[in-house]
């Protein structure tokens, strides 16, 4: 099933209203302030010169020289891997953000999905996602970097990496080793529409070609660079996550909600029913993340403003 969190439409048609805090995703309730952008980037097409200045800040932001292209969205790379080379076996390492798996089979791959970054060892197309999203999983990059030897082609999709960029793979991305990265989910801004994918040349090249002369809109390109250079910004904002995610798991211990794992973006729990407590969040217009492969497992995302914080405290101290 290729369902989805953000699906707030229908939250709102299943249980009604239309004040919801929507924690169904791992995106930043706390978003980059978005400041006034000049009037070309909305009336002109996207220039080569600001395509360049994003790239550079985006190598600097996520500390590498490797080639790299701007997307719209790190899924818009998912949806144009399958096509780099000829259809056979992938491997993805599993449960993860099911995408990956659902548009290699629409192109036609036979796809395995195991459970053991070992078991990845003799795909022609391998993809790990690092943090693991749902579970919260960490890979050592030294493993991931040897498996990527074993395989035709290693995916490392690092859409949650922004707070731990001792995980990062994008430094050594090559033809072999694609790496990539969100800006909407860290940054808070998952309408803007961008993402990365850092490969070798002929990666980069193919990518490029099946993207399109104006991949990215030319207020993704403005905004996209002022944010990835505002590293003052970024470790704030991971400074506060430290502390919001401490907040969360305490709040759930309380519901006596035990942690499955989780990013500084998200948390997963162990739920007695997670459709039942999905349900009995929703009578709070709190809408969360449930899973078709277990019966259990509840994500949600970090409130932002304090009024969410308290509406996420009452309702869970309903359930205790």
């Amino acid at each position: 099933m290729r369902d989805h969190g953000g699906n707030i439409d229908q939250a709102q048609a299943r249980f009604g209203g239309q004040d919801w805090v929507d924690l169904s995703t791992g995106i930043n309730r706390q978003p980059y302030p978005v400041p006034d952008l000049p009037a070309h980037v909305w009336t002109d097409l996207p220039t080569r010169a600001a395509q360049t200045a994003l790239m550079r800040a985006a190598r600097q932001a996520f500390g590498t020289d490797a080639l790299g292209v701007a997307l719209a969205g790190a899924q818009a790379a998912i949806q144009m891997i399958p096509r780099l080379m000829p259809v056979g076996q992938a491997k993805v390492l599993a449960p993860t953000y099911n995408e990956h798996a659902a548009c290699l089979r629409a192109a036609g791959w036979q796809v395995e999905e195991v459970t053991e970054i070992a078991a990845l060892a003799g795909a022609e197309l391998a993809i790990v996602v690092n943090p693991n999203n749902p579970d919260g999983r960490h890979h050592d990059p030294k493993q991931l970097r040897a498996i990527s030897q074993q395989v035709g082609c290693l995916v490392v999709d690092e859409s949650f990496a922004d707070p731990v960029p001792e995980l990062s793979l994008a430094a050594h991305a090559c033809d072999r080793l694609i790496v990539l990265r969100s800006f909407g989910k860290f940054w808070g801004l998952a309408g803007l529409r961008l993402g990365f994918a850092f490969a070798g040349p002929e990666g980069v090249a193919a990518l490029s070609q099946m993207a399109g002369p104006w991949p990215v809109s030319g207020a993704a390109l403005e905004l996209g660079r002022i944010a990835l250079d505002d590293a003052t910004w970024h470790d704030k904002t991971c400074t506060r996550l430290r502390a919001d995610i401490a907040r969360m798991d305490a709040l759930a211990l309380r519901a006596q909600w035990p942690l499955v794992g989780g990013t500084m973006l998200f948390r997963t729990y162990h739920t007695p029913d997670a459709a039942t407590a999905q349900s009995a969040l929703a009578a709070a217009q709190i809408w969360s993340r449930i899973f078709p492969y277990s019966p259990h497992w509840l994500r949600l995302g970090l409130p932002g403003k304090e009024k969410e914080w308290a509406r996420l405290e009452t309702a869970l101290h309903g359930l205790v």
